[in-house]
């Protein structure tokens, strides 16, 4: 491909120059023949030479320059068809024409070769601005297929400039709140679409975490063109430089009412079936309750009939009828207390959370489980830190949970013979700082090792005619209070079940 190349330049230069030369003496014979005067030949030549120099090039048309200062020399000066000079003047014109014609024919080539340059340069600037415009069409192309994406895409899509102001929201976002991008640009566009009782929280979050710079996730609900509020899950990413400036904010905003309402109709299927269960321990404990309230109510009629036999005698005996006045008050005060926490474990309200002494409420659940532990020969030992954070956390609903395990223990232990059965309940701070540990251990037949995890599964059981949810629901209680339940076996015989609740800050 080279060789054919270098072939192809060196033939177009021999033909330009045989052109060229032939070309000359044409020229030369017409003005011989018409017996041209001198001035009038030069002059030819001067143009001849030129224009052969726009043609052919300056290097090219150097050497037919010579050839016409020879023909000139030869044919047009005296002494005629000879190359030599008479006269000094004949030296000197034929000097000045030379000179003139190389300084005009590299003046001329050099005009060409800017023309060229500036021609080639133009035809660059010319391919450049179609390419510019092409890009330009393709960027408006792909900014308008961007922008319909945009628009399409199931969320609501907003940006912000480095310090939080809103710049531009997508049309379904705009569709849904009825607002033009000017009034999403407005200053009050926050308080004009969020829900009141989530404006302050929500937008004090938002900017602290465009302060730090951080991801920033929340819910809250926002007011649509129909006058109603639907709940929003609300995400926000900051976009870096190479400096790692933030240059935008991306956010999104996704429906998220329909999860919302799924969520509170299962919180409250839950909280039913947790208030069922919670009834039916009840109901296993009926005797163990019916015997805890008779013994106050046995010591106060006992008490009772002591203190009317003190005051009928013929000289009563006021100390000893005051003293049982003061047991029946006391014993009255004992049974209206084991009620109120059998009507608070049987009662129907929402979770409500507060300070809470766990030492305290599982003395009070072992109080109504007492008879039931000693019905079944079984020996409690309670071993409570005497230093224990309190928690944080619902009484009934962490009662429940002590009082479902304890009946799992006791059950666990019904059925062993040949050794002594004993249900240890402990409390401490657990090795996680953020959480009290609460373990109850039984020292019953045990579990398989493949089934510890089995009996947290709703509706699956080992006891005989249980429903299989009391340690399902334990578990969900115990997770709503950010703790988690899991159960170990023990190296000798039985389960031990721990549970942990966050502590009170």
């Amino acid at each position: 491909m080279k060789q054919k190349g270098t072939s192809s330049r060196l033939w177009r230069t021999a033909s330009e120059f045989l052109f060229a030369s032939f070309s000359l003496a044409v020229l030369t014979f017409i003005a011989f023949r018409l017996h041209a005067p001198a001035a009038t030949v030069a002059v030819l030549f001067f143009f001849f030479i030129i224009l052969i120099s726009l043609w052919i090039g300056f290097v090219k048309s150097v050497f037919i320059c010579l050839q016409a200062i020879l023909c000139f020399d030869y044919f047009f000066t005296e002494p005629r068809f000879a190359l030599r000079m008479s006269e000094p003047l004949d030296l000197v014109a034929l000097i000045a024409f030379s000179s003139t014609a190389f300084v005009i024919t590299r003046m001329m080539s050099r005009v060409e070769e800017r023309t060229t340059a500036l021609r080639k340069t133009n035809e660059q600037l010319r391919v450049e601005i179609v390419e510019r415009k092409e890009a330009e069409e393709r960027l408006r192309q792909r900014d308008a297929e961007l922008r319909h994406l945009v628009d399409a895409v199931p969320q609501h899509i907003f940006v912000l400039e480095p310090d939080g102001r809103f710049s531009y929201a997508n049309q379904r976002d705009l569709d849904y709140t009825g607002l033009t991008l000017e009034d999403v640009l407005a200053p009050d566009f926050i308080a004009r679409v969020f829900h009141p009782e989530d404006l302050q929280s929500m937008w004090s979050e938002r900017e602290q975490a465009i302060a730090r710079g951080v991801p920033w996730e929340s819910e809250a609900r926002l007011l649509g063109k129909s006058g109603q509020y639907r709940w929003f899950l609300i995400r926000l990413n900051p976009l870096r430089d190479e400096q790692g400036r933030i240059v935008r904010w991306y956010g999104t905003r996704t429906d998220i009412e329909d999860r919302k309402r799924a969520e509170e109709a299962n919180s409250k299927a839950q909280a039913d079936l947790t208030h069922v269960t919670r009834i039916m321990t009840m109901g296993e404990l009926a005797a163990s309750i019916a015997h805890e309230v008779n013994q106050p109510i046995s010591a106060i009629v006992i008490n009772g009939n002591s203190c009317l036999r003190w005051l009928a005698g013929e000289a009563p005996n006021l100390d000893e009828a005051r003293e049982a006045a003061g047991r029946i008050v006391r014993d009255g005060k004992r049974a209206g207390d084991i009620i109120a926490r059998i009507r608070a474990l049987a009662k129907k309200t929402g979770a409500v959370k507060g300070r809470l002494d766990m030492n305290e409420a599982i003395r009070e659940v072992v109080a109504l489980a007492g008879y039931e532990v000693r019905r079944n020969g079984v020996t409690l030992r309670l071993e409570l830190a005497d230093d224990l954070s309190p928690v944080s956390g619902d009484r009934v609903q962490l009662q429940q949970v002590l009082l479902n395990l304890i009946m799992n223990g006791v059950e666990a232990l019904s059925t062993v013979g040949g050794r002594p059965r004993e249900l240890v309940i402990r409390t401490q701070d657990d090795d996680d700082a953020d959480h009290v540990r609460v373990t109850v251990q039984d020292s019953g037949t045990g579990l398989d090792p493949q089934n510890l995890e089995r009996i947290f599964d709703a509706f699956y059981t080992t006891k005989r005619g249980g429903m299989g949810m009391g340690l399902s629901i334990s578990r969900s209680i115990v997770q709503n209070h950010g703790g988690r339940l899991w159960a170990v076996a023990n190296d000798s015989p039985g389960t031990t079940l721990h549970f942990t609740v966050q502590k009170d800050r």
